[in-house]
This record gives C-alpha cells, structure tokens and sequence, in this order.
C-alpha cells in the first residue's frame, strides 16, 4: 500500500478545498458535497473558474432529480474553460512511434489552431446544432476539430479507431454527421492500417482527410484534404449555449445488441474536470497522458481534465505497450499516467517499461476493466512506489462514481469512497441494502446523463428500480463489494455487458456475429473474472450445427470478432454445449452459464 505523508497531503487540491471550507475530515466532505449538492457544485465551478458569458440563477434546479436543470438560466461554451493557462505554457507535448522527437504546442498555438477550424467548419455552411463526425487516432489535430467543433455551437459524434467498417456504420447512422474527419492510415506497431479505404467501407458521406503524404492522396472529388479544408482566420467569438446544450454524442454498450447514443453537455465536462482536479490531483502546469481515444469516454474526459485544470497533455500516436511509449513517458515527465489494467499486465509480461525512468510519475489511474492487485503493485513500483487512483464509472456519467484520493491510504484495486458529489448504493438480489451486489447510483450528479438518441433513457434506467429511504435509484449494473476497511472492489457486471479491453460491449452484440458463423446454431457470451481478480476474459458458449474441430471453431470465430467487431476483443475460451439453458420465457442464462464455468475452472 501506499500512505500519503501529512506534506504531501497539504498539496492537493483536494486538501486546500477542505481548508478553505473548513472540513478538517475528507468523510464530512464527502457527506457535505452529497448532502449540499448545489454548494458543492458552486463551489467547483469557481475552483475550475468555469467561464459563463451570462450568470446561472442556481447551480442546481433538481425538481426532477431525473431530469436536473444544472447552471440553470446560464449561457456558456465549455472550450472558454479550456484556454487560461498561460499562452506560453505547453499545452500538448506529442510524441509518435518510431520518432523520439518531441513536439510541443502551447496554448497560444493550440487556441489559433482551434479558431481555424472554427472558422473553417463554418466556412464548410455548417451552422449551430449541426453534428460532425471524427474518426482517427487521438492526435494534435483530433483534439482541435473535436474543440474547435464544440466552440462552433456544433455537435461532435466520435468513433473509435478500432472499430470495423459495420460497427463504425452503426454509429454515424444513428447520429448521422454532415462531415467526418479521418486520417488516410493508422501507424501500429510498424503496420500501416487503412483508415480512408475503412471509412468509405462503413458508408460515410463526406470527409475530410489528414495525411502524412497529402500529395499522393487519393480521394473521392466530394471529400477534401486536410490543408485544403483548414482557413487562415485566427480570430473567432466562441458560440454561446445552453449549458444543458449537447456537445458530443459518445456510445455505450446496451444489453440488447444496439449501441446506446449518450449525448454529453457542457456540464458533462465539469465533471470529468471535477473528478480530475479533486481525485486525479492535476495542477496547473501538470503533464498528464492516457492512451485512448475521442471514440471513448476517456478522450473527451482527458481535454476537459487536463486544459481546464491549466495542464499539459501528452499525446503519444502509436502502441503504448511499445518501448516507443515508456519513453516518451520518461522523456515527457508526465505526472499523471492513466493506463487500462490489460496494458499493464502487457507490460508486466514484456518487461519494457522497466527500462525507463517514470519517476516524475506523481500518480497513476486505472480504468476500463476490473484489475488485478498484483498488476497494480507492479504499475506503483514502475513509477517508484506511487499511487494508482482506481477509477470507475462510465460514459453515461461523464466520469467516475467511485474513485480513490490521493489524501487516503492507497491499497492496490481498490477504491477508498465515492466520487465526491456522488451517491451510490449496492443492493443485494432481493433488492436489499448489502456490502455485495448491484450498483445503483443516486441523481442528481453532474455528468449523468439526462436522454439517449436512440433509446428510452427512463426505461434504460429508470423502470423497475426500487426507492431507498425515498431515493429514486438509477440502475447502473456494476457488480461491487464493499471490504471491512470501507474500501471498494469492483468485481464486473450484473447485466449481460462486459469490458473487453477496456471496451464495453454487450453478450448480444457478440453472439449477434458469432451466430453468422456456418458452423454454429446458436451461442451465449459471458464474461468471466480471473480467480484472483483482473481484466475480464471472454467465453463463448457454442451449439454447433454438426460435430465441430473446436481450435479450428475458436480461430474462425476469432477472426470473425477481428475482422468485424472489435480486433481488441481476445476469445479466452469456447464451450461446446448441445443446448444452452433457457428461462421459462425462452430467454438465455448467462447467469447460470458463469456459474458452471467457474465452478469448473
């Protein structure tokens, strides 16, 4: 474990507010940002000195603790917040695989960068409300159209990189953007990946398209080069909102195939900014990195945690479990590094990153899978024996329910208290208060979100969860138990969704593939947790049509997930069952199915 000395202690952001409140406990501060919601959040906002051009009437309006009312009466545009840093302090130091070369752009450079692209999309005849799409590796130019889109008054949809031509299909037409942003080919691990050629393959309209050799690319005459996009103007007003307004659209894995459309706001960025500033501790003039993506939570979360708290992002395009990465972290200083437990365990299996000097690290965080503590220990001693703030929540939250704090002792995978201005509580099957069982969260916080675009956000949510002491739950579907030390640890799903390298999907979407496959009837994906704890594996159970070659079952179907889900998503193990156990209603028990497969183990 780790323990926080008192100096350290009188550091943090977290225990200079406490002061200055007069909270002498992080217990009675936490009790007071939940009991005193709105006090709280005014509270935030002038620590963040979020930027309003016309003042809220009250920071909360929760008539309808479904349907809050945050900064209620105020007109905003969230990337004002982003640009007070100092013009000459480094805003992004970038790093690419195969080049140790650093490139750095300050948040002078960074905020020209923005208004042309301001400029430019509205020089393309978009207009207010309107929704762009982007598509591409997390890069300099990615952060600035998702930024200078947003101070536009425009509506971003993102995608990750990874996916395949059906699933990236799937996203845009539910949210169908006017124009989406892309890079010709992705650079891993020294392949050269298609992007374009991926894109046209998903059906996209319109793009525009970045490329390290624009005079040999080669494109459709309705998309447009990068250069020839981007306009010279340097100066533009940012487009006030609403702050309930939507700026991006992100997805989420239902349980029932379809991906969920969860619009964010410009308040869903207080709140990744909140949690960055009182959980993740970063400081003005902090270097913060985490390998990711704008197609997830974690993309937009990092622009809004790092530029909000006058940081500096470290942008590395390419493999982070590449010697490339650690050294891009030593050579970066970062302070804050985020990882996924399954990047860990890559490293800890290579041996790499022991060769690098990580020891500017002041903390690490861990999100996207459930980890393993004896991973952990070994991500600490990486950066010298520093903490890892395990941090869970999700997009539909904007951010974390529960956390750790750098205040707290520090015990590997596990989580010291709720999110601070976040209410949860677990209850067991028969839906009664219980140290072990299913997360439901109590709204109103800032950053759950309030509608879906495709989906009845009160069903999804709402329907069917009981009261509790008068308090309206909201589902969740996290498994958590609560330790004897008051400590949390998260131990995966309760619904028929899992984390696949840091990647929600649903056992529907998978199965919905699988079944496509000559060689099998029918089939159920469960996710199943490592005995002593760690990234989720996924099991496939197969009714086959005939006898079948397993191994040969297992690499088909493999290379079916590849090639047109997710080439992330790892097969563990497949089951051959001549049927699979059904309720009364027809309806498959997974339940039953994770059951029998870690009791044979």
């Amino acid at each position: 474990m780790w323990t926080p000395t008192e100096d350290f202690i009188a550091t943090t952001n977290l225990y200079k507010t406490m002061s200055r409140l007069g909270f002498e406990k992080y217990e009675d501060f936490y009790q007071w940002s939940i009991d005193e919601r709105p006090a709280f959040w005014e509270e935030t906002l002038k620590a963040l000195n979020i930027k309003t051009s016309k003042p809220y009437s009250h920071a909360l309006n929760d008539t309808d603790p479904k349907n809050p009312l945050w900064l209620d009466g105020a007109k905003m545009n969230i990337i004002d917040s982003c640009f007070q840093a100092p013009e000459n302090q480094p805003a992004i130091l970038y790093g690419k695989e195969g080049n140790e070369e650093i490139k750095i752009l300050t948040y002078g450079e960074m905020q020209n960068l923005v208004n042309r692209i301001s400029n430019s999309l509205l020089a393309q005849g978009l207009s207010k409300g309107d929704i762009i799409g982007i598509d591409m590796p997390m890069n300099i130019e990615a952060v600035a159209i998702y930024m200078g889109a947003i101070q536009a008054g425009l509506q971003v949809v993102t995608v990750a990189d990874s996916f395949s031509p059906s699933e990236i299909k799937v996203r845009f037409d539910i949210a169908n953007p006017k124009i989406v942003f892309t890079v010709d080919v992705l650079k891993r691990g020294g392949k050269k990946l298609p992007m374009y050629e991926k894109l046209l393959d998903a059906g996209v309209e319109k793009m525009v398209v970045l490329s390290d050799d624009p005079d040999n690319l080669r494109l459709r005459k309705k998309d447009m080069d990068w250069n020839d996009f981007l306009v010279s103007d340097l100066d533009f007003e940012s487009v006030q909102s609403a702050p309930m307004d939507t700026t991006t659209i992100l997805f989420s894995s239902g349980t029932t195939g379809a991906p969920k459309a969860i619009p964010w706001n410009h308040t869903t960025a207080i709140k990744s900014a909140a949690d960055a500033f009182y959980h993740h501790d970063i400081r003005p003039e902090d270097t913060v990195a985490w390998p990711t993506n704008l197609g997830w939570m974690m993309g937009p979360w990092l622009i809004y945690a790092t530029f909000i708290n006058k940081g500096t992002m470290a942008l590395f395009e390419g493999s982070p479990i590449s010697p490339d990465f650690g050294k891009f972290i030593q050579n970066a200083k970062v302070n804050m590094l985020g990882v996924v437990p399954s990047m860990v365990r890559a490293w800890e299996e290579n041996k790499m990153m022991e060769n690098f000097d990580w020891s500017a690290i002041k903390c690490f965080s861990s999100t996207g899978e459930s980890s393993n503590p004896y991973d952990m220990d070994y991500l600490m001693n990486l950066g010298g024996n520093k903490p890892v703030i395990e941090y869970c929540g999700g997009t539909e939250i904007g951010g974390g329910y529960v956390t750790s704090t750098l205040i707290q002792t520090n015990i590997p995978s596990t989580f010291s208290t709720p999110a601070l201005g976040s209410e949860f509580v677990i209850l067991d099957e028969n839906g009664n208060l219980s140290n072990k069982g299913e997360v439901f969260l109590v709204p109103p916080s800032m950053g759950l979100s309030v509608k879906l675009l495709n989906k009845d956000h009160e069903k999804v949510y709402y329907e069917g969860t009981p009261k509790i002491d008068g308090k309206i739950l909201r589902r969740h579907g996290d498994f958590l138990v609560k330790l004897k030390n008051g400590y949390y640890r998260v131990m995966g799903r309760t619904d028929d969704s899992m984390n696949l390298g840091g990647i929600k999907v649903s056992a529907a979407q998978i199965e919905e593939l699988i079944n496509t496959h000559i060689g099998v009837k029918e089939s159920a994906a469960i996710g199943v947790i490592p005995e002593d704890g760690g990234p989720t594996m996924l099991v496939l159970y197969i009714v086959p049509k005939g006898i079948p070659d397993k191994e040969l079952l297992q690499y088909e179907l493999q290379k079916l997930i590849k090639f047109d889900l997710n080439p992330l998503f790892k097969i563990h193990d497949v089951v051959i069952k001549k049927e699979l156990p059904r309720t009364a209603s027809g309806k498959v028990m997974r339940r039953l199915l994770r059951e029998e497969y870690e009791s044979e183990r």
